[in-house]
């Protein structure tokens, strides 16, 4: 593989990896607290859709992605409320949310745009743009480093650096801020949290809103960034693959980093290695495209270890009287 065809594999790692980092940081958040969240593939799919479809119709692809986001709030007070406030099972919630997007998104887009299930191709404003880092084009011709910088680091889309930018972020509030530190208390030990005079409730519905705002952004990007289009469950279970990369990571910020870019690493090989001749005989194209889910399984099954979740999750709390 010569340095052209890896810098390729690398870029489109990065662009496969920032939805799925986008939504392991959106679960790092809910599940630090003490809520698991499985909906988190609905999410980002009620958010692709109505990033798209406002998108399209008022051509700014800010908008769009500001009605993705609020499409997925909806969803996560629903989950919030089953989950915290009526205190149902958690899991099954997620479920019912994923079920609910699913079927939800294809008969709002047949309705409105009679395309099967998908919207109109977005074009110009409606779509994000690629942005140029600084002296990407002055430094191209320099060897190794500018192919690096110029073509694997520069012209992604604005929210690949925002995706990039959240980890360090969410490290940083969630391990050195007193918010941070009780989040974690929530999903540890919400009784101690409790006793000190702390609203369990109301910590554990701001998580599961930043959940789904970093879910929103995760769906718009799919939609307006990666593809110029919404279609029909375009999501293709990056949701659980970003819940199986939270596990590999350990509900850690920077090994979710690593783990979502080992994901779209194996996502990019497969769409970029297909039907594979070894000689005696071709490698189906169906093969590479099952290879990154195959890999996970794998991968979790194998090399994770012992990864401990948070006490208290999916535990509902009960304020004692």
């Amino acid at each position: 593989m010569d340095l052209t065809t890896l810098l390729q594999v690398l870029e489109s790692t990065i662009r496969l990896s920032t939805p799925l980092l986008l939504a392991c940081l959106a679960g790092l958040f809910s599940e630090r607290a003490g809520i698991f969240d499985i909906g988190l593939e609905g999410k980002m799919l009620i958010s692709a859709f109505f990033s798209a479809a406002v998108a399209y119709e008022t051509g700014q692809v800010w908008i769009g992605m500001l009605a993705g986001i609020a499409a997925s709030l909806g969803l996560s007070a629903i989950h919030g409320l089953a989950s915290i406030t009526f205190r149902g099972n958690q899991l099954i919630s997620g479920v019912a949310l994923n079920f609910l997007a699913s079927g939800l998104t294809v008969l709002i887009a047949q309705d409105w745009y009679r395309q099967g299930g998908k919207t109109p191709t977005l074009e110009g404003g409606a779509r994000f743009s690629e942005w140029s880092l600084p002296f990407a084009d002055a430094v191209r011709d320099i060897p190794v480093f500018g192919p690096i910088y110029a073509d694997l680091l520069s012209g992604h889309a604005p929210l690949v650096y925002i995706a990039l930018l959240c980890v360090p972020l969410t490290w940083w509030v969630l391990f050195r801020t007193r918010f941070g530190l009780r989040l974690r208390a929530v999903g540890e030990a919400p009784e101690a949290v409790d006793t000190a005079g702390i609203s369990v409730i109301r910590l554990r519905f701001v998580a599961v809103g930043i959940c789904g705002v970093l879910c929103g952004i995760a769906g718009a990007y799919l939609a307006t960034g990666l593809q110029p289009f919404f279609g029909k469950e375009m999501t293709a279970g990056r949701g659980y693959i970003a819940l199986a990369a939270l596990i590999f990571a350990k509900w850690r910020p920077w090994y979710a980093l690593m783990a979502c870019l080992l994901f779209g690493f194996l996502q990019a090989v497969a769409l970029r290695f297909q039907n594979i001749d070894l000689g005696a005989f071709v490698v189906p194209v169906q093969v590479m495209d099952a290879l990154p889910y195959i890999l996970t399984v794998v991968i979790l099954a194998g090399f994770v270890g012992k990864a401990i979740p948070p006490r208290a999750g999916g535990e509902p709390y009960a304020k004692e009287r």
